[in-house]
């Protein structure tokens, strides 16, 4: 059996060893992350506001709750969360990544967004909170690029209370017949020409496609929340499918 500096993990489509994927990850996301906002409103014509508002509205937080927005990026979820939770809550935007987590504090000070918000680098596998923490955890658009999925999962669930709620939204499979060839022609023909012109960068966009390709379909990922502990894990598809919201609930 190959010893743990030997065992492999994808990273889009190539094999790389496990302990070298996150810093990849992380090359590509210091890469993009001064022009992440302006590439997610070309890439999705600005349907992503669309998805991730649904996420917000699913979450059901309310006034006082404390959420955590992993994979954070930019803010987009944190930003809406810390006009619902008041004063009396708390917002933790996290990030493994110190360029999107830096990106994302300076965009919420720039909106007049800061006394319910913390900010904290941190590792989905391993979250530094203790149990039983937080109402809510989202998680959009960064699940795929997690080395242990599992780990993640098992680690979310370990600091969110009992009847807490994680919502993760993340590019899926296509549902409607036909869509797949159209979807393919242009996340692996227009994505990395976007990317060229407007980061300089069609490698990191290359690997957004491949990375979406490699990511659970729906009904698979629904059952690593499962075996992960949650119940009631549903999901809703939108957009045909490209992207799905699924949600469970610790018990």
């Amino acid at each position: 059996m190959p010893n743990e500096d030997q065992k492999q993990t994808h990273f889009g489509y190539q094999q790389v060893p496990i302990k070298e994927k996150a810093n990849k990850v992380a090359e590509v996301f210091h890469s993009v992350a001064d022009q992440y906002d302006i590439m997610n409103d070309l890439m999705s014509f600005g349907i992503h506001r669309l998805w991730k508002r649904v996420a917000v509205q699913k979450a059901g937080a309310k006034y006082g709750d404390i959420v955590l927005d992993l994979a954070g990026g930019t803010g987009d979820l944190a930003a809406k969360f810390s006009k619902i939770i008041g004063n009396t809550g708390r917002v933790i935007l996290s990030d493994i990544n110190g360029s999107m987590l830096r990106n994302g504090r300076s965009r919420l000070i720039d909106m007049g967004i800061a006394g319910n918000v913390d900010y904290v680098q941190a590792n989905a596998e391993c979250l530094p909170f203790p149990d039983d923490y937080f109402d809510i955890i989202t998680i959009a658009f960064g699940l795929r690029n997690v080395t242990d999925k599992d780990a993640a999962l098992r680690s979310m669930y370990r600091v969110l209370k009992p009847s807490g709620r994680l919502l993760v939204l993340e590019f899926s499979k296509p549902v409607i017949p036909g869509l797949n060839k159209i979807y393919d022609q242009y996340s692996f023909k227009l994505l990395p020409l976007m990317g060229k012109i407007v980061t300089n960068d069609a490698d990191s966009y290359r690997y957004l496609a491949e990375s979406i390709r490699m990511h659970p379909s729906q009904e698979v990922l629904k059952q690593h929340m499962l075996d992960a502990g949650f119940d009631k894990v549903d999901y809703q598809n939108m957009t045909g499918g490209i992207v799905a919201l699924h949600k469970g609930i610790k018990y």
